[in-house]
């Protein structure tokens, strides 16, 4: 599905990222490890197409991405990312926020328009009953929304976008224990095949589910494991040192 071969990302002082490979498959659920500047935000950017890297190859279904402007985006929206800032925009409402993911599939005159009629209304209100939400909610601003709502409805437009990978950067940081560990299961139980998940962590106490681990140590790969086989002195290496 993805294959990213030594991938290399400059920074100021170090490499963001440096040699880094990864191949993700349909159906597996991988989380990515590090402490905070290892490389996680910039390898989720390379992989959904955001950062062009230095050097590396980026192959997506077997091939590089594509070059002309409208196969390029049919092909990005195959590739859904829930960024830990959300990226929702709070002036629009929910429905509005929702269209906004069908970009690629709509073109620039129909997604514009969503600005000024409400579109595919049920389409809307079925992506957030998936999600526990009250379809009332579509007409609502969305910065009327409360936290755990508005984590949901980043989540229900990551799935009107309709994408076979889904991509998560530090979706739990900000949430209280109880509603990260709820938001995680239902991010993994959304990774069904023939979909897959690479979401970056900082707790590794949140792994169970997950296929794989990827850990990053100031922009290299330290290690790529079973859940299984992550032990204390595997992360005490990960997180220890200067990796920060």
């Amino acid at each position: 599905m993805l294959e990213l071969r030594g991938i290399r990302v400059p920074g100021r002082q170090a490499p963001r990222l440096d040699q880094v490979d990864l191949c993700l498959h349909p159906g597996e659920r991988v989380a990515l490890l590090g402490a905070s500047g290892a490389g996680k935000s910039t390898l989720l950017a390379v992989a959904n197409g955001l950062l062009k890297p230095a050097a590396g190859t980026v192959l997506w279904e077997g091939v590089p991405p594509a070059l002309g402007r409208r196969a390029r985006r049919r092909q990005q929206a195959r590739i859904g990312t829930l960024w830990q800032d959300l990226r929702l925009i709070e002036e629009l409402t929910v429905q509005q926020n929702l269209n906004a993911a069908r970009l690629a599939h709509w073109g620039w005159p129909r997604t514009l328009l969503n600005l000024l009629v409400p579109l595919e209304s049920e389409a809307c209100a079925q992506v957030l009953r998936r999600l526990d939400l009250d379809p009332s909610l579509l007409g609502a601003p969305v910065a009327a929304l409360s936290g755990g709502q508005r984590q949901r409805v980043a989540i229900a437009r990551m799935l009107r976008q309709e994408p076979v990978l889904l991509l998560a950067d530090e979706p739990l940081a900000s949430l209280d224990p109880r509603l990260a560990a709820d938001l995680l299961q239902l991010l993994l139980a959304l990774a069904e095949p023939p979909k897959a998940l690479l979401l970056s962590l900082h707790r590794p106490d949140l792994l169970a589910g997950f296929d794989r681990v990827i850990g990053l140590r100031q922009g290299r790969v330290l290690f790529e494991r079973a859940v299984a086989d992550v032990d204390g002195d595997l992360l005490a290496e990960l997180y220890g040192g200067s990796g920060a």
